[in-house]
């Protein structure tokens, strides 16, 4: 699908969501003209002369939803990937508590806990939470500066393709290629939090035509309908300018800091950041600090890359002797294994259950032993402190061409409720499982395949 054919179905999705959404939507309680609804929340956070225009119940997921619309808000409602604001609404000395910010045929809806005694007030006092708000517009500012930051790095190739973000992360998706390399995540990171260090100013401009927006190179989201006339944002204006309708800080400074957290695709061509700023990055870098202090505590290191390297150097010489040990007990056991042959049907077995559970020790013994009996069928099953089971069998190339056996098939029946079953060549095959209490009967049923 092309990027027309996937926006369209977007669309089409989120038109069908908000129509199923609607269904047992209530009818509007009108109290006031709705046509000087107006959006103030760039300017203030706090209003105390708001009126009700019209509120209603809507049933979501079975729960009650309550709605209410202000003929002037503070309250920034969801939209450009920047989250609604929350906080209160007070009517009479009732305070309501407002859950979320939407927008719906261009009004503001309150999502609010209940709808207060005295809706009919004349005045309400509202007051966004001016915490969440500033830490949001922190990460939203952390966004344009992210996308410049990126072309900049990357090429001009790069493009938004979607974002999100709150007061505590931010997530960006742009057009690229390639997974980016740590070089570049560096670089990206570097010129934001310079940007953020030179506290860059805030130029805003408001209902501004849009032939002047494109004139002034403003950056324009792909596939974004914009009207006659636009809100532009710009940070230095050689390097972020853009048409956007989200909160902003006034100045890049009260950012703070800009870490990028992740780096991921999302589809082909699309690649995907995730970051935090401000408060976010602080408890971050805190973490991460708790983090490497409980490391250097335990490893009583100073140098803790020296420290990892050794004992990655440690574990893998462990590993190696672990490994030459379970071997040395492999082979220790062929003497007592040949000692079991047993013929059936003119066919040499070999079938024991063994007291070693690694299973390229188990594969090398099975190897070893058929090379040196007679063309013969070598069976054995094992199992972890964990129970989890291994069967493996092997069988000698002529008795496979003469006889017709297959070893694949064998596992496949013997062990239909293994996890996991790897069937290679009529010569070899193992199956692994969860359960090793059949263990025994498997290894024993091989013979009525002979």
């Amino acid at each position: 699908m092309d990027e027309e054919g996937f926006k369209a179905a977007l669309e089409e999705q989120k038109t069908r969501s908000r129509k199923d959404a609607q269904k047992e939507v209530g009818d509007w309680e009108v109290l006031r003209d709705e046509a000087d609804v107006a959006f103030l929340g760039y300017d203030q956070l706090e209003l105390r002369d708001a009126q009700v225009v019209k509120y209603r119940t809507v049933v979501v997921k079975g729960q009650p939803q309550y709605h209410i619309v202000l003929n002037r808000t503070p309250f920034y409602p969801e939209g450009g990937g920047q989250v609604g604001d929350t906080g209160i609404l007070v009517f009479a000395g009732e305070k309501i508590r407002v859950l979320d910010t939407k927008k719906e045929n261009n009004l503001v809806i309150h999502v609010v806990e209940k709808l207060p005694h005295f809706i009919q007030d004349p005045t309400v006092h509202a007051e966004v939470d001016a915490s969440k708000r500033h830490l949001t517009e922190s990460n939203h500012s952390a966004t344009h500066l992210l996308h410049a930051a990126l072309r900049k790095v990357l090429g001009t190739h790069v493009q938004q393709k979607g974002s999100y973000l709150d007061d505590k992360f931010l997530r960006f998706d742009f057009a690229h290629f390639q997974k980016m390399t740590d070089d570049e995540l560096a670089q990206v990171e570097h010129i934001v939090n310079e940007k953020i260090r030179q506290n860059i100013a805030l130029e805003e401009a408001r209902n501004l035509p849009i032939e002047e927006a494109q004139q002034s190179g403003a950056m324009m989201l792909f596939g974004e309908k914009y009207g006659e006339t636009v809100r532009m944002i710009t940070f230095d204006p050689g390097y972020s300018r853009e048409l956007c309708g989200g909160c902003h800080v006034s100045q890049t400074g009260k950012i703070g800091y800009f870490k990028i957290t992740g780096e991921s695709a999302v589809a082909a061509g699309v690649r995907r950041l995730e970051a935090v700023t401000a408060a976010g990055a602080e408890m971050y870098v805190n973490t991460l600090e708790q983090e490497m202090t409980a490391i250097r505590s335990t490893l009583k290191a100073k140098d803790l890359a020296k420290a990892v390297s050794d004992l990655q150097d440690e574990n893998k010489r462990l590993m190696k002797e672990l490994e030459r040990m379970v071997q040395e007990q492999a082979n220790g056991l062929r003497g007592s294994l040949r000692d079991q042959l047993t013929t059936v049907n003119g066919i040499s077995l070999v079938a024991a259950v063994l007291p070693i559970n690694d299973a390229n020790a188990i594969k090398t013994l099975a190897f070893q032993l058929e090379r040196e009996l007679p063309p013969s069928v070598i069976a054995f099953g094992s199992s972890s402190p964990e129970g989890k089971s291994l069967l493996t069998i092997k069988i000698s190339d002529a008795l496979v061409k003469e006889k017709g056996l297959n070893a694949g098939t064998m596992v496949r029946e013997l062990a239909q409720n293994s996890s996991k079953v790897a069937v290679g060549p009529a010569l070899f095959a193992t199956a692994g499982g969860a359960d090793a209490s059949q263990l025994d009967a498997a290894v024993a049923a091989v013979q009525e395949y002979l």
